[in-house]
């Protein structure tokens, strides 16, 4: 299994193109992130490369320019929570900034993932230094927590049924201004069981209940979300 560490290798690690500023008037965390002159590096993992473990020293923020990863925490017994799918312009890492010594979750590749991870005192340097780039990682990092929380709530309050249906649309992006994602990465259903608290077996049974009913269709590779699976979410 790979690490930031070996992902960092020569053969791995290569600067970044020049890029022309965006002329958009939202903040281009892309060209910023391209353009700055932040201690980074571009690390490539595979599929099922473990990106840092639970317990490891925390030194780094990593951003996602390309692929996926989840977020498992492991408890003293061995039970596994996934607690986040993460993909491109998401941030992790980031209780390094804090007094966070050591990572509080393991970071899994789902898909061929490329990242820029950037050392924590650059970070903290340029969030101080740039006051575009700190409003856009405050803004997600809020952002990030409002998810959280509803995730709670769904966890307290809804049927696992409903907790699937809502995790495919949240995976779609369904809700967000843009132009959602209809398409996501094929997960497997113990992955989906573990973030909605079920077991392997309820998801399947709910996932071929959406197929039947045309809310979902899926392939070895892909999961491909109709927005009428929101009746779900919506139905009492």
């Amino acid at each position: 299994m790979a690490s930031i560490a070996a992902a960092r290798a020569p053969a791995k690690v290569f600067p970044f193109p020049k890029k022309a500023r965006s002329k958009s008037l939202v903040f281009n965390v892309e060209w910023f992130l391209h353009s700055t002159g932040l201690g980074k590096s571009l690390a490539l993992f595979e599929v099922k490369d473990t990106i840092f473990r639970q317990g490891d020293p925390a030194k780094d923020v990593c951003y996602i320019q390309k692929g996926s990863v989840k977020l498992v925490v492991v408890n003293q017994s061995g039970r596994e929570a996934v607690m986040a799918i993460l993909g491109p312009g998401d941030f992790f890492g980031e209780g390094c900034l804090t007094t966070q010594s050591i990572s509080t979750a393991t970071a899994i590749c789902l898909l061929p993932t490329t990242l820029l991870v950037i050392k924590k005192e650059e970070m903290i340097q340029v969030l101080s230094a740039e006051h575009s780039f700190s409003n856009h990682f405050i803004a997600y990092m809020l952002g990030r927590n409002m998810r959280v929380e509803e995730d709670l709530i769904d966890q307290l309050f809804n049927n696992s049924e409903k907790r699937l249906a809502r995790t495919l649309l949240m995976l779609a992006q369904y809700g967000k201004k843009d132009q959602p994602n209809k398409k996501i990465a094929h997960l497997s259903q113990e992955t989906l069981a573990e973030m909605i608290g079920t077991t392997r077996s309820r998801v399947n049974f709910f996932m071929n209940k959406f197929r039947d009913l045309g809310f979902i269709q899926y392939s070895k590779r892909d999961i491909y979300i109709n927005k009428s699976l929101l009746g779900v979410v919506l139905h009492d």
